[in-house]
């Protein structure tokens, strides 16, 4: 049986808020391992690899439940709360960090 998202009526028009992590950014760090978008606000945040894992933190922080990912090439999204990874046919570009 395949699981869905139950969450994609929360996946916004979003603008990322930045090029790096938003959080390592403010403490005058760039050691993030790869970034993620936010899909309800836009937040870009480091992934669970990363030092900070702040993604995951602001999912913690908001239950912004879905983020996509902002690395080059890359065209996947994660819901937290169906601890779920897919890909959305139709979806627009993804967005990659200069």
């Amino acid at each position: 049986m395949s699981r869905t998202c139950t969450h994609l009526d929360q996946i916004n028009d979003v603008d990322p808020s930045g090029t790096g992590c938003v959080e390592c950014l403010a403490a005058g760090k760039h050691n993030w391992v790869h970034l993620r978008v936010c899909q309800e606000c836009g937040h870009v945040a480091c992934c669970d690899n990363s030092p900070g894992k702040h993604a995951t933190a602001h999912n913690h922080t908001t239950t912004h439940p879905i983020i996509r990912s902002y690395e080059p090439g890359e065209d996947w999204y994660y819901c937290y709360p169906d601890d779920l990874m897919f890909e959305l046919e139709g979806a627009p570009p993804a967005p990659s960090h200069p």
